[in-house]
């Protein structure tokens, strides 16, 4: 039994404009509630909805496109959820005046990394590097002296950028960037990029699984995500064609190394063949979506950069953070690519911040170009790709084979999330769950995150222990009697 957002026969003010069964049936693009929705919201962003124009009850538009009331109910709540329509009791449902929901759902970051009582003894669930194998900030920070930093505090009217810094960065960027900028960490880059360029009901194309915030983020603009599926070396090219043909999305977000969840890294014949998708796909569909890469742990992975901007740099936006390499507490991510992507990020972004702080600038600019502080970084990456595949081995003599990722995170297959986590939990391990990283909500198989950048060498026997226990572990079902 469904509840509908507005009554079957509901009256409204004569005055108030009101839009035809048919018309939205018209509009949708195909029958599923996603499709639905996604065209309501296009009609409602191109000006055909104005605000306060009554909605046909759902009946009618189930009735129009001959399928379920509970499809189509399904659609409305998404819409309300997004704020695009309104209820308003037995008047009948709406079209809203802002598109922005007005109590947003728990996301799946939060749901990733809840409050703990933080009693475990291994924690394998943060998705950070191991403080001690950063570079040392208080030495960058002495090294530099009063000389570097004057005149950084003077102005509000000086470069977003520090030149030196621009250079340091532009001598090893994949590609030759028309823009570059310095903004406050990957997902500030990627939170920005989106709200510039994407709409709600817009499809968007994502790894799948996904890094969650990912999803948080085109969850709060209402825009849809479009999941492809990926093996050791990326994307798939041909799902990739299958999601441009189908679905012809305005985005694509990718990780072209050390892919958080799965530590899958781009081949060089990857990137060709996702680049002559994507080039196909402009030529024939018409479908030229903005390419968003997020080399999120850049400095600290084994495999080369292979970036799509090398062979598509009209349409490839690039983001390299220094949080996993050189600190969290900077908060700075590179973003270079065309002008036409960017400057529209940079115009909004003077209204607000303006620009990120020359003297944390300035910080990273030395230990970019200090030699203690890049032999640090060398040598976190080695000790990252050591205990990774000390536990994989680890794991191997339990019969568990899982490939050699990059990165600080593993992909752990299980026979039910829950019961692993519980199992581990058991044990003082904590884990991440694979749900949150699901972009669909019924995937083919279970899995849990496992985050090694901090696993000491000597726990790692006794935890691929716990590991493999856990792999196995299932639901136990309580026997409900009924009387």
């Amino acid at each position: 039994m469904t509840t509908e957002l507005g009554p079957p026969h509901a009256a409204g003010n004569d005055d108030t404009p009101a839009e035809t069964a048919a018309d939205l049936a018209a509009a949708a693009h195909d029958r599923t509630a996603a499709g639905i929705a996604a065209g309501i919201s296009h009609r409602i962003r191109s000006g055909a909805l104005p605000p306060g124009t009554r909605l046909p009850t759902v009946r009618d538009v189930a009735r129009e496109l001959k399928v379920s009331p509970v499809t189509v109910n399904q659609a409305w709540r998404a819409l309300a959820a997004a704020g695009a329509i309104v209820a308003r009791g037995r008047a009948g449902t709406f079209v809203g005046d802002s598109p922005h929901p007005p109590h947003p759902p728990v996301g799946r970051y939060q749901r990733l990394h809840p409050q703990s009582d933080n009693t475990f003894r291994v924690d394998l669930s943060r998705g950070t590097p191991d403080p001690e194998l950063l570079p040392d900030l208080t030495a960058a920070l002495r090294d530099l002296g009063a000389a570097a930093l004057d005149g950084l505090s003077a102005t509000y009217l000086g470069e977003a950028v520090l030149p030196e810094l621009e250079a340091a960065v532009r001598s090893d960027w994949p590609a030759r960037a028309e823009r570059l900028t310095i903004l406050d960490g990957a997902l500030d880059a990627v939170d920005r990029l989106l709200a510039a360029h994407v709409r709600l009901g817009d499809p968007v194309a994502v790894e799948n699984p996904c890094f969650p915030p990912f999803l948080d983020m085109l969850s709060r603009l209402g825009a849809r995500p479009v999941p492809i599926d990926l093996d050791e070396q990326g994307l798939l090219p041909d799902r990739l064609a299958a999601a441009l043909a189908t679905h012809a999305p305005v985005a694509l977000l990718l990780q072209p190394r050390a892919q958080n969840p799965t530590g899958a890294s781009f081949s060089a014949q990857r990137v060709r063949q996702l680049a002559d998708v994507l080039a196909d796909a402009a030529v024939t569909a018409g479908t030229a979506p903005l390419l968003i890469e997020d080399d999120h742990s850049a400095g600290i992975t084994h495999a080369p950069l292979r970036s799509l901007a090398t062979r598509l740099p009209a349409r490839t936006v690039h983001i390299r953070s220094y949080s996993k390499s050189h600190g969290a507490d900077l908060r700075l991510a590179a973003v270079g690519g065309p002008a036409h992507y960017l400057d529209p990020v940079l115009e909004r972004r003077m209204l607000g911040p303006g620009w990120s702080s020359r003297l944390l600038q300035r910080v990273l600019l030395h230990m970019l170009t200090d030699d203690t502080a890049r032999t640090t970084v060398t040598q976190a990456r080695t000790h990252y790709r050591t205990r990774s595949d000390t536990l994989r081995k680890s794991l191997s003599r339990h019969g568990i084979h899982l490939p050699r990722g990059d990165g600080i995170n593993l992909w752990f297959p299980v026979a039910d999330e829950n019961a692993a986590m519980i199992s581990l939990a058991a044990a003082g391990i904590k884990a991440a769950p694979g749900g949150p990283f699901e972009v669909t909500d019924h995937p083919h198989t279970d899995h849990l995150r496992l985050t090694v950048a901090a696993l000491a060498e000597s726990e790692i026997p006794d935890v691929a222990r716990h590991l493999a226990t856990a792999a196995e572990a299932a639901p136990t079902y309580r026997r409900i009697r009924r009387g």
